[in-house]
């Protein structure tokens, strides 16, 4: 019998996965292939499913009125589809193999990517690597404000203008912020002199000393190249810190040359390479 179990959890019951995913974090930049903030930026889609993985040979005290046989055991794993990769963290001691085993699952043919979880048989993917950016706590001074309730439709706008063929919409924002993660995301938003939204950023908190997370940021196309990105990013990183995390962390893929400029631009460095786990393809 594997010693692990599986969970889907419904976005009203990702606060578990959101805990494990915040003690995992560390002070310096994320841990595997999640941190809480994606799973916040998941949560956007009301119908959104979260994979929990548990150790059934642990012992914690269960909580009442839910199952347990996962509420009675430590959390080993949290993961969820990301279109066709799997992106899992799982705890520092946990049994990889076992989590591989059981992700067999989801990893049907079509879902052929592994972020955060080697998978026997699986290769690193040496031609699309992901940059792991750090940014360290410093004094900032930005054109970024806030984002309440009132600047949320400007919010989306941006985001939607950024990002082409993007289904963002208010919904999703409110869906968002009304999620079990909402209280993690601070985010900001950076207008022209003469009042357009220009540029946002969302960050999340995983708690005091614990690395936060850019996720996502965008920039209208009508607005680029007047420093309105790095704003809203240094803004962002700035509520992070003052919130308490000890670092912010970016990742974005090493070809996109304009997003590496911005988050340098904004102070942050290179730490390391990511390379997804691929399938490997057929000759």
């Amino acid at each position: 019998m594997s010693p692990v179990t599986r969970r889907a959890l419904s976005p009203a019951e990702t606060p578990r996965a959101l805990r494990a995913l915040s003690a995992w974090t560390p002070a310096d930049v994320p841990a595997g292939g999640l941190h809480p903030g994606d799973v916040g930026w998941l949560l956007r889609h009301a119908d959104a499913t979260v994979h929990l993985w548990v150790d059934t040979r642990g012992a914690e005290r269960p909580e009442p009125r839910l199952d347990p046989r996962y509420d009675a055991a430590a959390p080993v794993a949290v993961g969820f589809l990301d279109g066709p990769v799997l992106r899992v963290t799982a705890a520092p001691d946990a049994d990889l193999g076992a989590l591989a085993a059981d992700a067999e699952e989801l990893l049907v043919p079509g879902n052929d990517w592994s972020d955060g979880l080697p998978v026997p048989g699986w290769e690193p993917d040496r031609e699309q690597p992901w940059l792991v950016l750090s940014w360290t706590p410093e004094p900032v001074t930005t054109r970024a404000e806030r984002v309440e309730e009132p600047d949320a439709a400007d919010r989306v706008l941006v985001h939607r203008s950024a990002f082409s063929g993007s289904t963002f919409v208010l919904k999703h924002w409110e869906t968002m912020r009304a999620s079990p993660a909402g209280r993690l995301a601070v985010e900001t938003l950076v207008r022209t002199p003469a009042g357009d939204p220009a540029s946002a950023a969302t960050g999340w908190f995983a708690g005091a000393g614990r690395c936060g997370l850019l996720e996502p940021v965008g920039t209208h196309p009508d607005h680029r190249g007047h420093g309105y990105g790095r704003d809203a990013v240094r803004g962002a990183c700035a509520a992070l810190a003052d919130r308490g995390a000890s670092a912010v962390a970016v990742l974005t893929p090493a070809s996109n040359e304009a997003a590496v400029a911005l988050y340098r631009s904004a102070g942050f460095t290179v730490v390391r390479e990511n390379h997804d786990w691929t399938r490997p393809r057929r000759a």
